[in-house]
C-alpha cells in the first residue's frame, strides 16, 4: 500500500476540540456547517500527494478510478478505501477538531462507514442527485443517523464544481418529498483548502461541474453513521494486517475492528477489565 511510509498529521496534537455551538446550530437548522481552517498548508499538500499516491495504487491493483456510469464524461478521479492508503487518512478520520463534533451529531456509538475521494478535473460534469442516509437505510428518515465530513484539499467554489446542494432538503422524510428534479434550486458549498463541510445524511446534493479552465478540486468524504447501521465498507477485508496494526485504537473503532455493532448492548460486560 502506499501510504505505510507515510507520517501522522497528528503528531503533537492529542486534544479534541469541543464542539462549537454556532456549528451545531447551523448544521441542525441548515443542513451543513463549514469548520475552517482545519489543516495547515503543508497538512494539506501532504493530504494531496497521498491522494495522488493512493489513486495511482488503486490504477495499479486494477480498481478502476474513473467510473463512468457514476461521474459522465470521465473527467472524475474516484478513489475508495482511503484508510487502506495511507496513515494521513486514518488521521483524518479521527481528527480532534472535527470527531466531536460528529459524535455531537450522531451520538457517541459513531463508525465510519466508507472514506473516499473525488477529484473533479476540468470539465467534470455532475452525478445524479442523492442524500446519503438513504443508501444505507430505508425511508422513513426521521433522524439524523447518517453525516459526511468532507475535507476540502483545494479552495471550493462553483467555478471548480464544489458540491452543490438543495436548501431545506435535510427535512425530507421520504423520496415522495422530493422535487421532480433535484437539481433546481441547487447552491454551491464554498469552502477553503483545509476546511471541513459538514454535510447532513439526509441533505440531497450532487457533484459541481468543474467549469474552470485549469482548476482541480479535490474533496475526501468521511462518511459516518450511528454504529447499528450496516458500513458501506467492509474494513475487515479491505484493510491489510500492516495497516490495521497501525491504527489508534479509536481508529479500530471507527472502523468496527473489535466489538462490531455491541454499543446499545454495552451494559451487558465491563470493556474496562
Amino acid at each position: 500500500m502506499t501510504g505505510l511510509a507515510a507520517g501522522s498529521i497528528l503528531a503533537g496534537m492529542v486534544e479534541s476540540s469541543a464542539p462549537d455551538a454556532a456549528v451545531l446550530d447551523r448544521f441542525r437548522s441548515e443542513g451543513w456547517a463549514v469548520i475552517p481552517d482545519v489543516l495547515s498548508g503543508e497538512e494539506v499538500d501532504a493530504a494531496r500527494s497521498a491522494l495522488v499516491d493512493a489513486a495511482a495504487a488503486s490504477e495499479a491493483q486494477g480498481m478502476p478510478v474513473r467510473l463512468e456510469a457514476l461521474d459522465p464524461g470521465g473527467r472524475n478521479i474516484r478513489v475508495y478505501d482511503l484508510v487502506a492508503h495511507a496513515k494521513v487518512f486514518a488521521d483524518l478520520a479521527e481528527h480532534p477538531a472535527v470527531l466531536p463534533t460528529v459524535e455531537a451529531l450522531l451520538g457517541p456509538d459513531v463508525i465510519l462507514s466508507n472514506f473516499t475521494a473525488n477529484t473533479a478535473l476540468p470539465g467534470s460534469r455532475s452525478m445524479n442527485a442523492h442524500c446519503d442516509q438513504s443508501t444505507v437505510m430505508p425511508e422513513p428518515w426521521t433522524h439524523t443517523w447518517a453525516m459526511n465530513a468532507i475535507w476540502c484539499l483545494h479552495d471550493v467554489d462553483e467555478e471548480n464544481g464544489a458540491t452543490r446542494y438543495l436548501p431545506g432538503s435535510h427535512e425530507f422524510t421520504s423520496f415522495a418529498e422530493v422535487p421532480d428534479d433535484p437539481t433546481q434550486g441547487m447552491e454551491p458549498f464554498a469552502a477553503s483548502a483545509g476546511s471541513v463541510i459538514l454535510m447532513h445524511g439526509r441533505l440531497w446534493h450532487t457533484s459541481g461541474e468543474n467549469r474552470s479552465e485549469d482548476r482541480d478540486r479535490a474533496l475526501l468524504f468521511a462518511f459516518y453513521t450511528a454504529g447499528f447501521l450496516r458500513p458501506q465498507t467492509n474494513w475487515w477485508r479491505s484493510l491489510p494486517d500492516e495497516v490495521v496494526d497501525q491504527l489508534s485504537p479509536r481508529a479500530r473503532a471507527l472502523c468496527s475492528l473489535d466489538y462490531g455493532n455491541l454499543a446499545h448492548g454495552g451494559y451487558l460486560a465491563d470493556w474496562t477489565r
